[in-house]
């Protein structure tokens, strides 16, 4: 028993998590709501929509004032058939865990069932639309979760979208000397033959032979 959060927890958390976030940005198009995931246990988590100038002010309250300690992925997605408001999209995943940096020869055991308030673990889930254009771009929160800084990395490598502020932005999956504006995960057709026409072309290697072809063995 206590091994594991309540239904019930986990959806007092983010509501209450969605009531203070409502107050405080709710007159600036920053749009925050309880979700259920769709798996077994349907846990809730809190979803927000929100526009790209008003992220630095909400990444710093869900960090410092709802306890989000944790930047569990970063994602991009082009949308070049989208709507003029609506060309690019970053996604935050961050988690709230009461877990923390622990001192030496200490312990500290936490019983699920037994968390309140701002100690029962939560999901976020935020979505930073951004308009058409060739130069999308997002404030860094690198600076509020560590976690960002490669995962922000990643997202400009293969999807381009920059990240203002960020520290040391480098390729970290393609080849550092790929050409500038390549990013792969781009759906413009003109970047199909940029001088890396195999890694569209046959992505999978399965038209590739093998490198031991021909070896007598």
């Amino acid at each position: 028993m206590g091994m594991r959060v309540s239904n019930e927890q986990s959806d007092s958390a983010a509501e209450s998590c969605v009531a203070i976030l409502s107050k405080r940005f709710g007159g600036s198009d920053v749009i925050s709501t309880v979700e259920h995931h769709s798996n077994a246990f349907k846990m809730a988590f809190v979803r927000i929509h929100c526009p790209p100038q008003h992220w630095p002010a909400v990444a710093k309250s869900l960090r410092f004032d709802h306890g989000a300690n944790y930047c569990s992925m970063v994602t991009g997605t082009h949308y070049p058939e989208g709507n003029e408001d609506r060309g690019w999209e970053v996604v935050y995943h961050l988690m709230r865990q009461p877990v923390v940096d622990q001192k030496p020869f200490t312990n500290t055991v936490h019983v699920a069932s037994e968390l309140t308030g701002s100690d029962i673990p939560l999901e976020f889930e935020i979505l930073v639309a951004l308009p058409q254009g060739d130069e999308p771009s997002v404030p860094s929160v690198q600076s509020v979760w560590v976690g960002a800084d490669w995962n922000e990395k990643e997202t400009w490598d293969l999807v381009g979208i920059r990240f203002e502020g960020h520290e040391n932005m480098h390729r970290v999956l393609n080849p550092h000397d790929s050409p500038e504006g390549f990013h792969p995960l781009q759906k413009q057709h003109k970047l199909r033959y940029h001088d890396y026409n195999e890694m569209y072309d046959d992505a999978q290697g399965f038209g590739r032979k093998p490198t031991d072809e021909g070896r007598v063995k």
